[in-house]
């Protein structure tokens, strides 16, 4: 599990947010240790009163347990893992504060010492306390089983510019077939007897006529892809002009480029708003129902509790009813029967605390999966949105690009980096073949030295 900690004051405040319920589904007091007080406020206090004593003013030691997305983890391998750390940190004998917090279906912890050692009057030396949590995030990866992060095999992979191009480019759109296009433009061309019913059909499948450099009378497509009219609609330049007559009219290639370009990014900014609208309108009804179930298990644990708490006091009054009174509880003393009477109850209190954890637990792992099924569902939606997003901005970018007349079409982007590249690569090539031929030069110049 990943695990941040860091030293601080202000015990107040951190209680506060330690049992805040602002930004949790549930908050659990799991432990008070070392401390007289049952409540945290009042113990972080006792742990204030004690520091100040010292010169220490960070005089706490505050550390989050994080376990990955869909472990499920128990108190029991929570509480390990604390006394773990507590013994990699030298922390074993200071006060300790452990809480459970519960969100988007998932549990975290939060474990706090105090750093003071009540006996001595000096606070515990943290010095590096990172390095010595990441031994420990280690082993907890390894011991339960659980995919290891990159960044903890490996520290050069934390940082994003190692990735490799791939990983950041985009999927790549399928490309159109060329017999298709060609077919579209044949059928305009034979459906159209002018220049303005010509345009208006080749409009009509994603095409604008536009006046070429050199070819005459071209199209350009959405994408501003090039296309030569005479050539795709299988007709002769002659019959163009004919159709066309006042070509010169038409608006140049880089212009027309441009007006597609503005178009497209108004239509794409529409359809960014489509989706914001879409997820507003779903983010709603999701919240609802996270709402819904944060107050049905709450509902559902005070129940829980109040059963546990109420078998608890029967139990403890049919152990006391055991134990003789009076004459005979003195004679039980001396017989040595009230002892044995003593250790069962002992042990069956030991065995109900066990059974009712276990029970307290199956109710939060249940819990937790119905959250977690929800919180996929979030996410997938959080997830959905972004990706589109994403591709539409990367489209609006590109349309700008080419309005400016930096790229010649979207479909041709990257490509004057990537000739770059290979210009690169086979001027390397051709410098170490010259520098191979210079060695092999030399070496035969030496021979024929040694022989003369």
């Amino acid at each position: 599990m990943i695990l941040k900690a860091k030293e601080r004051g202000n015990a107040p405040q951190l209680a506060q947010y330690l049992m805040s319920m602002r930004d949790n589904e549930h908050v659990e007091l799991h432990e008070l240790r070392g401390f007289v007080s049952n409540d945290l406020d009042a113990a972080f206090k006792e742990a204030e009163a004690i520091a100040s004593q010292t010169k220490c003013q960070k005089h706490l030691f505050s550390m989050s347990l994080n376990p990955p997305e869909g472990a499920h983890v128990s108190r029991e391998d929570f509480e390990r893992a604390v006394d773990q750390i507590e013994g990699k940190l030298g922390l074993d004998d200071h006060a300790r504060a452990l809480v459970f917090h519960e969100k988007d279906g998932r549990r975290h912890a939060h474990a706090v010492w105090s750093r003071i050692d009540s006996d001595e009057m000096r606070a515990k030396n943290m010095s590096f306390f990172k390095d010595k949590l990441m031994d420990v995030s280690r082993d907890l990866y390894l011991e339960h089983g659980w995919d290891m992060p990159k960044g903890m095999i490996d520290k050069s992979l934390r940082n994003p510019l190692n990735f490799s191009r791939a990983e950041w480019q985009q999927a790549q759109r399928s490309k159109q077939d060329p017999k298709l296009i060609k077919a579209a433009f044949q059928e305009c061309w034979k459906n159209s007897d002018g220049t303005d019913a010509l345009k208006a059909s080749l409009e009509e499948k994603g095409f604008f006529l536009a006046k070429g450099d050199r070819r005459g009378v071209v199209a350009v497509d959405v994408r501003g892809e090039t296309y030569s009219l005479s050539r795709w609609a299988g007709v002769k330049a002659k019959d163009v002009r004919e159709r066309i007559p006042d070509a010169e009219f038409l608006s140049s290639v880089q212009d027309t480029k441009a007006h597609i370009a503005s178009r497209m990014t108004g239509q794409l900014k529409t359809y960014l708003k489509e989706v914001d609208d879409g997820y507003r309108r779903a983010s709603p009804a999701m919240e609802m129902k996270r709402q819904q179930l944060q107050a049905r298990h709450g509902e559902e644990r005070k129940a829980e509790n109040m059963r546990i708490a109420q078998r608890e006091q029967r139990e403890m009054q049919a152990r006391a009813s055991r134990l003789p009174s009076g004459f005979s509880g003195i004679w039980s003393r001396i017989t040595g029967k009230f002892s044995k009477i003593k250790a069962k109850n002992e042990m069956e209190a030991l065995q109900s605390w066990q059974r009712d954890r276990a029970e307290k637990d199956r109710l939060v792992s249940r819990q937790l999966e119905e959250r977690q099924r929800l919180q996929a569902a979030i996410k997938q939606k959080r997830e959905e949105r972004a990706t589109e997003v994403a591709q539409i901005r990367s489209e609006i970018a590109a349309y700008v690009a080419m309005k400016r007349g930096d790229v010649p079409s979207l479909n041709k982007r990257g490509q004057s980096h990537e000739q770059a590249k290979t210009k690169m690569r086979g001027r390397q090539r051709l410098g170490a073949d010259r520098q191979r031929q210079r060695e092999r030069n030399r070496s035969r110049g030496d021979d024929l030295g040694r022989e003369l």
